[in-house]
């Protein structure tokens, strides 16, 4: 049985993770943490770290998760481009399963992107709106960036370079232009869709979590599916098989 260490625990994504790790089958809880200190105290609790706190702690989880021989799941978002980059390193040296949104029902949403940018992207404008509770910080998600990621790709574009962030330009919209869109208030787990709008119709793929459920869930399953991997940077299509 996987034993799993579960970073913030005292937060409701931690709660959520260690209820469901109650239920699975294959896994257990092997430790539960807030302060960061106390993690080189339970190194031999756990084989795996599930994380969701913020990318400063990540990174320090990281380091003393990496020194320890131990494997790592990240669902934290909100990296910069070098914090990404030491992500990126340590995943030589060791496994690591790191996505943006661990919901099965988000990452089979980014596979129908893929194809629905093959087939259709090219004759149309697209559009990225999402909508979180109030007291989300980074924006746009890391969800729909990495949605915005699979459209651009599947077309052969740079999202760096044909992301635009609420249309406030003035200037007449570029066709080949991925428009992005936030919305925050309430309570809202997470909201996403994709529009792909043409000449006389429009193609739109939602996903909607009403509960933290399901990015736990998902999870728990990676950090199952990392037991005996090797080094290396895992998504969660990985894990899925798609």
């Amino acid at each position: 049985m996987t034993k799993i260490a579960v970073a913030g625990s005292g937060g409701r994504m931690g709660q959520a993770l260690i209820e469901a790790l109650g239920r699975a089958a294959e896994s257990g809880l092997g430790a539960a943490f807030d302060q960061g200190d106390e993690l080189n105290l339970l190194l031999d609790k756990f084989d795996v770290l599930i994380d969701f706190t913020c990318p400063e702690a990540t990174l320090k989880y990281l380091q003393i998760c990496q020194a320890a021989g131990k494997s790592m799941v990240i669902g934290t978002t909100g990296f910069s481009d070098s914090q990404l980059q030491i992500i990126h390193q340590a995943a030589q040296k060791m496994p690591i399963v790191f996505a943006p949104n661990m919901s099965v029902g988000v990452n089979l949403s980014l596979k129908l992107l893929d194809m629905a940018a093959r087939v259709i992207g090219a004759d149309a404008e697209i559009e990225i709106l999402e909508t979180h509770h109030s007291r989300k910080l980074d924006a746009p998600s890391g969800t729909a960036l990495k949605m915005g990621e699979v459209v651009a790709n599947a077309l052969g574009r740079d999202l760096q370079k044909c992301a635009i962030f609420g249309h406030t330009s003035g200037k007449p919209r570029d066709k080949n232009a991925i428009g992005f869109a936030t919305i925050r208030g309430g309570d809202v787990v997470g909201e996403h869709t994709v529009s792909f709008f043409m000449e006389g119709e429009r193609v739109e793929i939602t996903h909607k979590a009403s509960s933290r459920t399901t990015f736990a869930n998902g999870a728990v399953r990676a950090a199952e599916w990392l037991s005996g991997k090797g080094s290396g940077l895992y998504s969660m299509q990985d894990v899925l098989g798609i």
